[in-house]
């Protein structure tokens, strides 16, 4: 390459503001002082491989390490492994290489970062930072922000990345002011596969599945031809009445509407029909990659490309149990539902560079969908109400979630001393669910019913059984763009300035319909309860629609349909200081205004919108610094002291009801959040005894002013959310990295061979302070006493005591050969609170429990081609799925499943 390479050194993580270039890294020799080299000071040079880090028998150099991250100068990594940048950081960092990536062996990025200190994965791919909600956790691509496609959050699940496209993933936990406000328990910024120093084309494919689902019973549906591929062809789109309905901004009930010509339209086999799949497939997955840099005179032109598809079914038996007591002695819903999700994912990555003559242009542009197939029967009761009544719920859905990003960067040296660097981004997510359908029949087991050892569906809204369909849509645009100076006065002196500017914009809408047949037809209730027996395709057919005139109603006419935004402008300059051989200080300042809105958008020409606009208008001066001690002999202290902020979620704020079909519960938004502010401190010791190898002891503790938690309320036990008066979070992490070699035991097995041991442990301890005369403001609730919605001394939801990583593995220094064993512990944790009341209800609680994973990488050649082969067994234990309420002996399941044991197989070919 002709473009210089720069140490980053004590720059590395905060000389700017998210001015991500699509960074190189290479290797340099391990430094006395790892905070002596700065931008511009010297070049670097390569060193021996990362084991395992290549496909061939041989050895050879060790692939770049790629963190592109807020500032604008390259990033060069200092010694032979990540772990140096972590010790030449001014801050608290975690850094998984695509080395260390690819030894997890996880298929996307959220499982990957499990295995970070202090890190733990909840739901749908949303990782908590030291027990912190994902409210609290900021995701980066390549140092820009990312949009949600998510209804409920504002957060991207990180389950969307495929490890595929992803070079590194760096874990910030202590503040610096090049990073935005919104920064509680850390940012986590991955970075994409960047343009290649050398020339490559990689192919991989591979099989899977698990011993619960693969082979066993499960269900689908039809959908459409090209479900597969994880898109829909349109047959799930509105039909034309409703397409009519919708363009002309009417309500049924209100305007005048023909409902019945709308749901004659709606239901067929296509949609409705549950289909038994007697032995439910394998997974499939194949990837793709290319990679190439051209000479251009004295410039390098470089472009990388990557694709990838994946496949998988999971099924689960869930036990899904509800009570309005406060000791749970009583049970509204007593279901087992069986549920088969099929989850198609299809992404793509392109990039381009032009290097030369210390100046750098970059544009990447990133494509994920990701689509879950979902198809599900319930059966149980509602014994509080209904006796022996027996239920039969049917759900069928189509959720696509899709995350497209292009960004362009410049890096631009004005002077040796002088980086200037400037960058814009644009991002796009949506989520599309069209057609979800649900239905319930019942069984009344009454002798005195003429139909009551037969399930039926009466479409009456209530004990008779009923039917929907649900049209949802988000769409979230992101604009993002920043400036940097970057200027070294001394050569133990730095000073950085920058300026960010993010506008997002999201519109959502949920159009909810119930279908609703007469009491009578013909003269006589029992000829719709006989009609009532049919299959839903059957019962919802256009004859059976016109003959019964079936009618429709819409459930939420007051806001199926509402906007948000949120606007960041912000500034910042910092300075970087070597005050002598042993001490170094970053310090700076931030100032971040920020607007933020919910507004209802009107969709019907008669009826106003029911729920009022929620705006927030704050600006904040956030101070961040961070004291490093060289204590010699390769240890070193830091300290950290910072202010932070975090912001509602769009959903939280608008006064809606909404229900999450992944949680089963109704959920509304409170117009009267404010953004909570946390003051964050940190002591670190560190300890490199030995190249690749460390120690880390780390204490922390934050406190959070209005912190924005949950509460559950009503008889059907709505979640909502309120600021609570304050919470203190606090604990401690202990890592260790150690590696033995094995090459004094003898033999050529062992040559070269060592045993890797890398433990990580973080304790976590959080508490609600709440006080008998707090207050607390709730959209249009009677009470505003805190202690109505929050239990003094009660724990942060997501938080677990303890989080346990360890792994244990045998690899090979020469070649690419791993044999890793993963073991992962995180202790109860609350997930959601009980139903508020005097006494309230105990929390809801998960038991994420122990996880064994083992994972076998193996390179060889075969007819001159290097070939890897990767075998994986996950959830060796068996460890199921709980959340579960509890008091005293009583206890309910909320989501209880089995999980099995998958096994993998994939073959890759390096050409």
């Amino acid at each position: 390459m002709s473009t210089t390479l720069r140490l980053a050194g004590a720059l590395l993580l905060t000389s700017a503001l998210t001015a991500p270039g699509l960074a190189h890294a290479q290797t340099a020799p391990e430094q006395t002082d790892p905070s002596a080299s700065q931008p511009g000071d010297t070049t670097a040079s390569d060193t021996p491989a990362d084991p395992g880090a290549t496909s061939a028998n041989s050895a050879p150099p060790q692939d770049d390490l790629e963190v592109s991250i807020p500032g604008g100068s390259e990033i060069v990594v200092t010694g032979r492994r990540f772990q140096n940048i972590e010790r030449s950081s001014n801050q608290v960092v975690s850094v998984l290489s695509s080395a260390e990536i690819a030894r997890t062996g996880e298929g996307n990025i959220a499982g990957a970062l499990a295995h970070v200190p202090g890190l733990s994965l909840v739901g749908s791919g949303f990782v908590y930072v030291r027990g912190l909600g994902d409210r609290y956790s900021l995701a980066l691509l390549n140092g820009l922000p990312l949009p949600s496609p998510e209804p409920l959050k504002r957060v991207v699940p990180l389950d969307l990345f495929p490890t595929g496209v992803i070079a590194s993933s760096l874990v910030q936990k202590s503040y610096s002011v090049n990073y935005p406000g919104e920064f509680g328990g850390g940012v986590i910024n991955l970075t994409t596969k960047a343009t290649p120093n050398q020339p490559f084309l990689k192919i991989s494919a591979g099989i899977s599945g698990d011993t619960f689902t693969t082979g066993n019973l499960g269900y689908t549906y039809y959908g459409s031809k090209s479900d597969w591929l994880g898109y829909d062809d349109g047959s799930r789109n509105p039909p034309p009445a409703l397409q009519d309905y919708f363009d002309k901004g009417l309500l049924i009930g209100t305007d005048n509407v023909n409902s019945t010509a709308i749901a004659r339209e709606l239901v067929g086999w296509r949609n409705a029909v549950i289909q038994q799949y007697d032995h439910t497939p394998v997974n499939v997955s194949a990837s793709i990659s290319a990679g190439k840099t051209f000479p251009l005179g004295d410039l390098d032109f470089g472009v990388i490309a990557a694709a990838g598809y994946s496949n998988k079914y999971l099924t689960r038996e869930i036990r899904q149990q509800l009570s309005q007591s406060a000791d749970l002695s009583s049970l509204e819903k007593d279901f087992r539902q069986v549920s088969t999700d099929q989850r198609t994912t299809v992404n793509g990555l392109l990039g381009f560079g032009l290097e030369g003559n210390g100046n750098k242009l970059r544009w990447t542009t990133l494509y994920i969908h990701d689509t879950l197939k979902k198809a599900s029967l319930a059966f149980g009761q509602r014994p509080a109400q209904n006796g022996d009544t027996d239920f039969i719920d049917q759900r069928t859905a189509f959720y696509e979630r899709q995350l497209f990003d292009t960004q362009a960067v410049a890096e631009l040296e004005l002077t040796p001393a002088l980086h200037l660097d400037a960058r814009m981004s644009y991002a796009n997510s949506k989520r599309k669910a069209p057609g979800e359908l649900t239905f319930e029949y019942v069984r009344t087991n009454s002798d005195a019913d003429p139909f009551g050892q037969y399930f039926v569906n009466r479409l009456n809204n209530g004990n008779g059984g009923d039917g929907g369909i649900t049209f949802s849509d988000l769409n979230e645009d992101l604009y993002a763009a920043g400036l940097d100076l970057s200027y070294r006065a001394t050569p133990s002196l730095s000073l950085t300035g920058g300026l960010a500017y993010s506008d997002t914009r999201r519109t959502s809408s949920r159009r909810d319909f119930l279908f609703l047949a007469p009491n009578q037809w013909l003269g006589s209730p029992y000829t719709v309860t006989a009609i009532g027996m049919l299959r839903p395709d059957l019962l919802l057919s256009p004859n059976v629609v016109d003959a019964l005139g079936i009618t429709m109603i819409e459930t939420d006419p007051g806001t199926p349909k509402f906007g948000a935004g949120l606007t960041t402008k912000a500034g910042y300059l910092k300075g970087n200081w070597q005050v002598t051989d042993s001490i170094a200080i970053d310090a700076g300042v931030r100032y971040e205004d920020g607007s933020q809105f919910t507004k209802p958008i009107p969709v019907f020409v008669s009826v106003p919108p029911s729920v009022p606009e929620a705006t927030l208008q704050r600006s904040y001066w956030l101070p961040a610094a961070t004291l490093t001690f060289d204590l010699q002999n390769s240890m070193q202290i830091r300290l950290n002291a910072s202010k932070t902020i975090a912001r509602p979620q769009f959903r939280e704020l608008i006064a809606q009801p909404y229900y999450d079909p992944e949680s089963n519960r109704p959920y509304r938004g409170n117009p009267l959040l404010v953004d909570s502010e946390l003051f964050n401190a940190e002591a670190r010791f560190e300890w490199y005894f030995a190249p690749e190898q460390r120690v880390s002891l780390a204490g922390f503790y934050k406190h959070i002013d209005k912190p924005i938690e949950a509460f559950v309320s009503g008889v059907d036990l709505l979640t909502s959310y309120a600021n609570a008066p304050k919470a203190d979070l606090y604990g401690g992490e202990l890592e260790v990295a150690k590696y033995w070699p094995l090459q004094n035991m003898g033999g050529d097995f062992f040559d070269g061979r060592r045993v890797v041991t890398i433990l990580n442990y973080t304790y976590t301890k959080s508490k609600l302070k709440v006080g008998a005369d707090d207050t607390v403001a709730v959209y249009g609730a009677a009470s505003t006493i805190a202690t109505d919605y929050f239990r003094d001394g009660a724990p942060l939801t997501g938080q677990s005591d303890h989080i346990v990583n360890l792994q244990l593995g045998l690899e090979d220094t020469d070649r690419l050969s791993q044999q890793t064993f993963l073991l992962s512990y995180a202790s109860d944790r609350v997930v959601s609170r009980g139903l508020n009341g005097s006494p309230p209800q105990p929390d809801v609680i998960e038991r994420p429990g122990v996880k064994l994973d083992f994972v076998w990488r193996e390179g060889f050649t075969l007819f001159g081609a290097g070939m890897e082969a990767k075998f994986e067994a996950r959830n060796i234990f068996g460890q199921g799925h709980q959340e579960f309420q509890q008091a005293g002996d009583n206890r309910i399941d909320i989501n209880t499943y089995d999980v099995g044991t998958t096994l993998a197989f994939t073959l890759g070919i390096d050409l």
